[in-house]
């Protein structure tokens, strides 16, 4: 198990650092134009979707191992992809057809207020799936049931 909870780790901290270098491109040297481009927010997402799949991989082996997943478990993944479907869908508006600011042959697309309060929203809500899912798993096996004598509750 332990080899588990060290890759799920790895994963996690993996899609932190993406995510990272998506927000603030230029802690590894990369010149920012100005505003948020399409690639940032493409490489935001992406580290943000390993990070929630390390986080439900060392929360499914490290606390609920062997055990069958809940309806609250099943609704926390949903959450969580609906949320990045939701910040996809805000991040990239512009370059979907759907955004405030068209692109034309002298713009580029462009991060608008709208556009970023729905993408945080999007990972906000994506993270409460991740939070749901690890709050509301199985109950544990109790071992003093085990030991109770036949006939006693």
């Amino acid at each position: 198990m332990e080899r588990h909870a060290q890759f799920s780790i790895t994963i996690g901290a993996l899609g932190i650092v993406i995510t990272l270098i998506g927000l603030f491109p230029g802690i590894i040297g990369l010149e920012a134009a100005s505003g948020i481009g399409v690639l940032q927010v493409l490489v935001t997402l992406f580290g943000f979707s390993l990070l929630y799949t390390g986080a439900y991989v060392f929360a499914k082996l490290e606390f609920f191992a062997d055990m069958p997943a809940t309806l609250a478990q099943n609704i926390g993944i949903r959450l969580t992809l609906t949320g990045l479907l939701i910040a996809a869908a805000g991040g990239l508006a512009d370059v979907l057809g759907f955004g405030s600011h068209p692109i034309t042959e002298d713009t580029r697309p462009l991060l608008g207020n709208l556009q970023a309060i729905t993408f945080v929203g999007g990972i906000l809500l994506a993270s409460l799936g991740v939070v749901i899912y690890a709050w509301f798993g199985p109950p544990p096996k109790d071992d003093a049931e085990d030991d109770a004598p036949p006939g006693e509750p």
